[in-house]
């Protein structure tokens, strides 16, 4: 692998290799632009297969960051992390030792929770540098940021709604919730709310099961992406979105918080569009959490601003599928021209 080629095509503006052999440390950084302001973006703890794996992952997250962060509005570029790890090898040990790291790049990241890691584990990271954010209400945080990632995603299917068949309302919609999470039980709660049908899955059977009797919704364990339905809510990993599973879609319309939905995202943004289901770019929809989180940063945390501000992302949405029209071009290609639209005029403007 030729690391710099890879960071030149894609733009990154800063990798980092972080090793603590006495805690078991091994972790990578990646900054992929502080056009808009510092880094932003949160620190997933995984156990890769091998190195390059995380590698690949976390430059394609930061590289998401940026977008997803220009999108919303944000004074904020794009990173993000990955620790090598298992859930259970998570020390506090551990978590100071990659606070150190982060600390070294004076600013310049400012990280928060992800896959594996939570506000608990950033009150850790923050004993070591105030380059952090997502810290629990008792600490003069927001606390737990998935009802917010949620609360987006559910003004991106209004919005979807809206736009694809012209309702105002959500009842009666059949919605099928792959991923089962904090974020998608919290969507569920929200669908169910309004009165939608609910079909849902999960790796954790007992999980999927006890949501589908909270929710009454029926449990789906297996290719719930096949099954006929108004929205397809992806809420789990990425790249959900393949040549194998794509000519297997029933739905009308895509919404949901997974990162990196589209496995090839010209390729099968294009599949999509040909077979006439709406996809809402999923940096767009997913932005609650990280919109909630960066009004901790540099200032004294209000949630009411912080929930006006994500429930603007119904705008944005709808602002990209306008764009798509417009310029005759597919919803994901219309959200990276919103996001570099913004990015070139900060660039112009500090020329």
């Amino acid at each position: 692998m030729n690391i710099f080629n890879r960071l030149e095509s894609k733009g990154h503006e800063q990798v980092v290799f972080c090793q603590d052999k006495t805690v078991g440390l091994k972790a990578i950084i990646a900054v992929h632009s502080t056009a808009l302001g510092p880094a932003l973006g949160g620190t997933r703890l995984w156990p890769y297969e091998d190195d390059e794996a995380a590698l690949v992952d976390v430059l394609r997250l930061a590289r998401g960051m940026t977008y997803k962060n220009a999108a919303a509005g944000l004074a904020f570029g794009g990173g993000k992390a990955v620790v090598i790890a298992s859930p259970h090898l998570k020390t506090h040990e551990l978590l100071l030792a990659y606070g150190r790291f982060v600390h070294r790049l004076g600013g310049n990241y400012i990280t928060a929770a992800d896959v594996n890691t939570n506000e608990n584990d950033m009150v850790d990271i923050r004993k070591a540098t105030p380059f952090v954010t997502g810290l629990p209400e008792s600490k003069g945080g927001s606390g737990e940021p998935s009802p917010f990632t949620a609360l987006g995603v559910f003004e991106g299917i209004k919005a979807a709604v809206f736009y694809r068949l012209g309702h105002k309302t959500l009842k009666g919609l059949r919605v099928a919730v792959q991923g089962l999470g904090s974020v998608g039980s919290e969507l569920c709660k929200l669908l169910y709310q309004e009165g939608v049908k609910l079909f849902v899955n999960d790796m954790n059977c007992e999980k999927m099961h006890r949501i589908a009797q909270i929710y009454q919704a029926e449990a789906v364990p297996e290719n719930i992406h096949r099954l006929e339905v108004d929205i397809f809510s992806p809420c789990a990993l990425g790249g959900v979105l393949r040549d194998e599973t794509l000519p297997e879609l029933q739905c009308k319309m895509i919404v949901g918080a997974a990162n990196n939905q589209l496995w090839d995202e010209d390729k099968h943004g294009a599949l999509l569009a040909k077979r006439g289901i709406l996809y809402a770019p999923d940096y767009v929809v997913n932005a609650g959490g990280v919109i909630n989180i960066s009004f901790e940063v540099n200032r004294s945390y209000k949630r009411e601003e912080a929930t006006e501000k994500v429930k603007a992302i119904y705008h944005t949405l709808m602002q990209v599928f306008q764009l798509a029209e417009s310029e005759r071009c597919l919803p994901h290609q219309a959200a990276k021209l919103l996001a570099e639209k913004r990015l070139i005029n900060q660039k112009r403007t500090l020329l």
